[in-house]
């Protein structure tokens, strides 16, 4: 077999073979492929797609050039959650601890932040002590005294992955379905889970800018667990505006703590729940979503979900008392207000430029090596459809100094559309595929 004939395969329209599939994806790996030659098929499907068959092949092939995560040894059903990135997007923190608190198991490996959207597990970072490069044991042994572990990527999950994307990103070929789906789930399926709900975002503040766009990623993930036997089902959900009013490290684990005691959001605490219920009916804990959702609901009432996130930092090392004590989690030197420059129905927050000026405070990172400043990053205290008078506050910024709130301010202001009329805003979930 020539990677030459694969890649004009593929350029004329063709359909790969496993067999061919697999012959890339592990003499990529290798290196026994060159970059040129991988660019050249990344490009030959990004303009000619995929079938579903060949993406649930390429996704299979991919989550088995390195190493999986073997869940075995934990009873029960294992259940995994993944968003394709957003602002403000802190439900892992609530719906993980609703779900394990109801018996369904929670391993999960999450990533870090990179431009406009913050990752899991610089969140939970900012918690001081709380330890997510735990060893394989260290893992599964948490997840079967308490139901529920984030930890970080690490070893050698999905190589393929790894290379393929950096090399996507640097030869226009991101935008494509089955690369993305394909580059999601092969770490979904490598991560063990028996089933796996997508949160597929879209909108200004998401990578998928239409609903369309969204619906055609959330139907080719779920396709792919089929074709791999696990359960799937995704929810579309909007982010043409923030989730919930923090954004930033440290803030978003104050609100997903203010969440699971009752006192959260309305559309954060209306998504986790929705996140959960559809876990739950996976995981046959429930018959219907109405059902999960009353019982996801009842234990945030009961205090059940905050009690097993306790469990969780605790057991990861952190200081269980910044769940509650807000001031060892919040310490910016600089606070400050962003005020309304004209009187008028707040139209839109464009999102995505949101989450750039958070990064702008200090909240993210614009390359890997960058450093994150925990405590930086906005309180939204306005949102898309609340009027507002010139002088009102908008937002509080938190960062390490006045002049990186200056540079933020203008990136915000920039971002507000202003209108007469109080506008049309899109329900929080805008579809559910496979339930």
């Amino acid at each position: 077999m020539r990677m030459y004939d694969v890649i004009a395969k593929k350029r004329d329209g063709g359909e790969l073979t496993r067999e061919e599939i697999a012959y890339f994806i592990h003499g990529y790996v290798k290196g026994e492929i060159p970059d040129y030659q991988a660019s050249a098929l990344a490009m030959a499907v990004y303009l000619r797609g995929m079938t579903a068959r060949e993406t649930a092949w390429l996704t299979m092939e991919m989550e088995h050039s390195g190493d999986t995560v073997d869940l075995s040894s934990v009873e029960g059903i294992k259940a995994d959650k993944h968003s394709t990135g957003g602002v403000g997007d802190k439900t892992t923190f609530v719906l993980a601890p609703i779900v394990a608190s109801l018996g369904v198991r929670m391993a999960k490996m999450s990533g870090r932040g990179l431009g406009h959207t913050g990752g899991t597990i610089d969140k939970l970072e900012s918690i001081p002590g709380l330890r997510t490069d735990l060893s394989r044991d260290e893992f599964l042994g948490i997840v079967r005294d308490i139901g529920l572990c984030i930890v970080a990527q690490s070893g050698n999950l999905v190589p393929a992955d790894k290379k393929l994307y950096a090399l996507r990103d640097v030869t226009a070929t991101v935008e494509s379905v089955p690369l993305i789906a394909s580059s999601i789930m092969s770490k979904k399926l490598a991560a063990g889970a028996d089933c796996i709900l997508l949160d597929v975002k879209t909108g200004s503040g998401a990578f998928m800018k239409t609903l369309e766009e969204s619906r055609v990623l959330a139907k080719a993930m779920v396709e792919i667990a089929s074709h791999a036997g696990r359960r799937a089902a995704a929810l579309i959900t909007e982010m043409d505006r923030p989730l919930g009013c923090a954004v930033g490290n440290a803030l978003e684990v104050m609100e997903a703590c203010e969440t699971l005691q009752g006192r959260g959001p309305d559309d954060l605490t209306e998504l986790c729940l929705e996140l959960a219920a559809g876990i739950l009916v996976m995981a046959g804990k429930a018959e219907n979503l109405e059902q999960a959702g009353r019982l996801a609901h009842g234990q945030i009432a009961n205090g059940q979900a905050f009690e097993k996130f306790r469990q969780m930092v605790q057991a990861q090392g952190g200081d269980v008392s910044a769940l509650t004590d807000y001031d060892a989690l919040l310490a910016p030197v600089v606070r400050y207000e962003v005020r309304a420059r004209q009187e008028g129905f707040l139209q839109s927050l464009n999102t995505e430029q949101c989450g750039i000026a958070s990064v702008a405070l200090g909240a993210g990172r614009e390359k890997k090596e960058d450093a994150i400043d925990y405590s930086a990053g906005i309180l939204l205290k306005k949102k898309p459809g609340d009027f507002v008078h010139a002088g009102d506050v908008l937002a509080e910024f938190h960062a390490a100094s006045e002049k990186l709130c200056h540079d933020a301010e203008e990136i915000f202001q920039n971002a507000l559309q202003y209108g007469k009329e109080a506008p049309h805003l899109r329900p929080l979930i805008l579809d559910r595929i496979g339930f």
